[in-house]
Order: C-alpha cells, then sequence, then structure tokens
C-alpha cells in the first residue's frame, strides 16, 4: 500500500496520504543575555580568533595559565556575571625556542612569555637505552610525555611546543625555551578585532584599553552596530564620558578585592561588561556589589559622585566593606525628544534593546522570505511581536502594554516591506525614596 505526503489530492495509488504538521504557535521567545567579548593582550594562545569561554573551563589548556592567575584577570572578572566570554587575543607576540645544539629545535606553540616558562627534559628509557623519554614541562610541572622514542621524526607535536629537526635525540636534563614575547598591540590590531567580532552574537564589549583613539572607535563601532544594523550591543571603557551615547559605559573608578589587589577602571571594565551583558532586561545594577570586592578605589565625596553621575559615568562606591555601582547608568546625558533622560538608565536600555534584538531575530529566523506580505501574514507577525512583548511584561520589563492598542503592523511602501509601530513603557528600579516622617 502505497502512502506518503500530499499537497493536493492528485494520487494515483492506493493507499493512505497523511501530513503531519505542528499547531501553530509563536516562534518567539525572549533571548538569553549573558554574553560579554573581551579584545585582550595575552601571554600565551591562539592570536587573532574568537574564543568562547565558559566558568569551569580549562584556561590552563588554552591560554596558558588557571583562571586564578594575575594575566587572566580580566578573563576571571568578566566571568564573575557573564555567562560566555568571547575571548580574542589581539597580540601574536614572538615564540620561544630551545634546542639540544645537536638536532632538535623546540618552538613553543604560541607567541608570548608564556613560553619562556616551557622546558623540555630528555631522559634514557629505562627499558631500551638506545631510545628516550621526553617530557614536556611548564613552570615544572609535567604537561606532555613520550615514552620510548629514538628519533626528532618521532615526536608528536603536543599543545605546548612543536618539534622540528632530525636524527637521534640526546639525552638533557632540561632544555628551557627562551626568546618569548607578548609584543603589543597595535591599533590595527583592534580593528582586527573589531571586523571579527561584528559577526558574533554578543551584549556587551570590555576594553580595557586606555588609549583615547582606540576608544573613540570603539564608540564609533557601538554607534553604527546600534544605529545602522539594529544589532544593540554595548561597549564599556574606562574614562570616556564623552561618548554622550546609549551605547557606551564609562567607568570611572576601580575597587580592591578581598585579597588586596587594587583594579584600576580599566581592569574594573570586565566586570561591568560581563555584569551588563548577564543583567536580565528586569534587573539594574544600581547598588549592586562588585563581586569580592570590599572597597572603591578611589573613593569620591558626595559632590564628586554627583558630579560623575550628571556627567554619565558608571561609578564605584564604598560601602560597609563592599563596593556598590552607585547607579547603572551609560554615557548618554544629552537628552532629546525622541531620547530623554530614560534611555541613560541601563535597565531601560536593555528592555528596549532585548524587545529590538529579539523582533530581528524572530523575523530573520522565521519570517524574511517565507511569509507573504499580506493581511494573514502581517497579522501573524503582529502576533509575534505581541507574544516577546507580552514576555517582557510578564518579568516586570515593560508595564501597561495593550495588545489592542499598542502595536500595529502595516504595509510598507514596497510589497516587500512592512512598517511596525509600537508604543512600549519599560520598567525602571526605585533608586530614591523621599520620605517624610511625622512626628506626633
Amino acid at each position: 500500500m502505497a502512502g506518503g505526503n500530499w499537497i493536493s489530492q492528485n494520487k494515483t495509488r492506493p493507499g493512505v496520504y497523511i501530513n503531519f504538521k505542528s499547531e501553530a504557535k509563536a516562534a518567539g521567545a525572549m533571548g538569553e543575555r549573558g554574553i560579554v567579548s573581551l579584545p585582550l593582550p595575552l601571554s600565551w594562545g591562539p592570536a587573532k580568533q574568537v574564543i568562547a569561554m565558559e566558568a569551569g573551563d580549562d584556561t590552563f589548556a588554552t591560554l596558558g595559565y588557571p583562571i586564578t592567575a594575575p594575566q587572566l584577570l580580566p578573563v576571571r572578572e568578566a566571568l564573575k556575571r557573564a555567562r560566555t566570554v568571547l575571548l580574542y587575543r589581539l597580540n601574536a607576540g614572538t615564540q620561544a625556542t630551545g634546542t639540544d645544539g645537536v638536532n632538535l629545535t623546540i618552538t613553543a606553540k604560541y607567541g608570548g612569555v608564556r613560553g619562556n616558562d616551557i622546558t623540555v627534559v630528555i631522559s634514557t628509557n629505562v627499558d631500551d637505552p638506545d631510545k628516550f623519554d621526553v617530557q614536556t614541562l611548564v613552570d615544572g610541572a609535567e604537561v606532555d610525555y613520550q615514552e620510548a622514542v629514538q628519533e626528532v621524526e618521532d615526536l608528536e607535536d603536543n599543545d605546548w611546543v612543536t618539534w622540528s629537526g632530525s636524527g637521534l635525540l640526546t639525552p638533557s636534563a632540561g632544555i628551557p625555551l627562551t626568546g618569548g614575547a607578548d609584543g603589543a598591540a597595535t591599533a590595527q590590531d583592534y580593528l582586527d578585532y573589531l571586523e571579527a567580532i561584528e559577526v558574533q552574537d554578543f551584549h556587551t564589549i570590555g576594553l580595557t584599553a586606555t588609549d583615547p583613539s582606540v576608544k573613540g572607535v570603539f564608540a564609533a563601532f557601538a554607534k553604527r552596530l546600534r544605529d545602522e544594523e539594529g544589532k544593540k550591543i554595548q561597549v564599556v571603557m574606562e574614562n570616556y564620558p564623552t561618548a554622550d551615547y546609549e551605547g557606551v559605559i564609562s567607568v570611572k573608578n576601580g575597587v580592591v578585592l578581598a585579597d588586596g589587589t587594587t583594579l584600576t577602571a580599566a581592569q574594573a571594565v570586565a566586570w561591568v561588561a560581563g555584569a551588563t551583558a548577564g543583567a536580565a532586561p528586569n534587573e539594574s545594577l544600581t547598588y549592586t556589589a562588585y563581586d569580592g570586592a570590599v572597597d572603591a578605589s578611589p573613593r569620591y565625596t558626595n559632590s564628586q559622585i554627583i558630579a560623575a553621575l550628571q556627567n554619565g559615568e558608571f561609578v564605584f562606591t564604598g560601602i560597609d566593606g563592599r563596593a556598590v555601582v552607585e547607579q547603572d547608568i551609560n554615557t548618554l546625558k544629552t537628552f532629546t525628544p525622541d531620547k530623554g533622560k530614560a534611555f541613560s538608565k541601563n535597565r531601560v536600555l536593555r528592555a528596549l534593546d532585548g524587545i529590538g534584538n529579539d523582533y530581528m531575530r524572530v523575523f530573520s529566523a522565521s519570517y524574511i522570505g517565507k511569509v507573504p506580505n499580506n493581511a494573514d501574514g502581517r497579522n501573524l507577525f503582529k502576533s509575534e511581536c505581541i507574544n516577546i512583548t507580552s514576555q517582557y511584561q510578564n518579568i516586570g520589563a515593560v508595564q501597561n502594554f495593550d495588545p489592542q492598542t499598542d502595536i500595529e503592523v502595516l504595509p510598507g511602501a514596497d510589497s516587500d516591506s512592512v512598517v511596525v509601530n509600537q508604543w512600549v513603557q519599560p520598567v525602571d528600579s526605585i533608586e530614591k525614596i523621599y520620605m517624610t516622617v511625622t512626628v506626633r
């Protein structure tokens, strides 16, 4: 007996033709937040590529150090709040090398000073004196062991070194690798990063560089992605309030960690970027404590804090053995009828950005080229918009949304375009309490 699916009732053979389909449901759902990107000069690891890292990942194998090492402080601070770090090593560096002086040359897998911590030990195999055991050590700890090897050609490259040369191996108590150098990140390296990260999905960029020209490039990048590409991201950097733009957060000061380490504003950028990426659309970072910090550095007076907030600066304040965010704001301080003061509040912006990003994601995945631009198709998309906005209302990110009056999806000027008009009221957090207490 024949079977299968059917489109029209034109089958020849007797049989049962059945179409299975899902009941129509909204495709849209709120997108998850929590992805931060960091362009960093590092001392080990692949250069010029985006690497995704999450809390608990083995950074030693990839970046050459455990996550607790000071060399990875920005990564560690970002992961205190972010779900994923998209890491980009800016500098290729110079590879360390070593030789036995006879047949073998050893080259660190990556450039950077970490290569100088590598030593290779070649010892005679106890079972076969004509062969050798080869250990690769990093800071004295074994990371690779190859047993009963006789010639250079028999060695296999590992995660730390590559081998070259030919002929018999020579015993050695230790061949140190030297000459590894980090090198400096150039302006072109930062441009290369922006080109690489633009095609990735992320919520914030943490720029730890202090060069004003690099900051200007990143601020312009944020503005282009937000205003021209519709990709609602934010860039966090230190001391750049002149951006005067909702897509840029300017960190004014740093913090003191519980172990006594003092972080500059540039170093604190990583935590702010991670916390901003990880914050939900219904969450404000105002008065949120910096994880593991016991004070702000430097501390500011009341008048200095007021001036900084009015200037659009993100400030830490020391309170009761903690460093807390004074107010979760961005650098926007020139307000217009189109962009009022609410746009300077990052909680409000996260709600608006989330709705915009979700619309783009759902429309791109489920509607472009797939749904006819007629009344039925537009109503279907309108239902998606209502579904997404209602989810934001359900978590308290927006309020007073009426699906009957606050959204319309209309035909555009061209046959393949639509126009969406929507009214939303984002919810801010309570930050100021004005109280009058009358004593009887």
